[in-house]
């Protein structure tokens, strides 16, 4: 039998008095530092100058297509396509249902096209047909600004 006995009155519990303000603390660095999920463009755009132009102030109402070639990969190009959010809309038709949902959830929906300046015309004027069948007549055309 031992001699020496030990005698320890300390607890050995955490102390979690601080522990909302450490969740708190965490929560906010988690806010700030997330980037919002940006959209991987498979079409190049090299947007057309312009000297009249106006800013949208509201982001949130902005829907964007984009149309211009094909990126293929090793500095080629190919056709060219219309990209919606993050998929290559193969069929034409289907713009306008695309498009009538995201009107559905946001009336004040406002459609930017943003054009490379070496697309084709008509494929951006069907596009426009197809705006205009699902309903979505706010339509910008997205350029940069001319410095004189």
């Amino acid at each position: 039998m031992s001699k020496f006995k030990k005698k320890s009155s300390a607890k050995q519990e955490v102390p979690t008095s601080s522990l909302p303000d450490i969740i708190f603390m965490l929560l906010i660095f988690f806010m700030v530092v997330t980037v919002l999920r940006e959209v991987t463009l498979q079409v190049r755009v090299e947007l057309t100058d312009a000297t009249n132009i106006e800013k949208i102030e509201q982001k949130r109402l902005v829907s964007y297509i984009w149309i211009g070639p094909e990126i293929l990969g090793g500095g080629n190009f190919g056709s060219t396509k219309v990209q919606i959010d993050d998929a290559i809309v193969e069929d034409i038709n289907a713009i306008r249902r695309l498009m009538y949902d995201k009107l559905i959830e946001e009336p004040r929906l406002i459609v930017s096209l943003r054009v490379d300046k070496d697309s084709e015309m008509g494929l951006v004027s069907d596009v426009k047909q197809e705006l205009r069948h699902a309903g979505t007549l706010r339509i910008n055309y997205s350029t940069l600004r001319t410095v004189n």
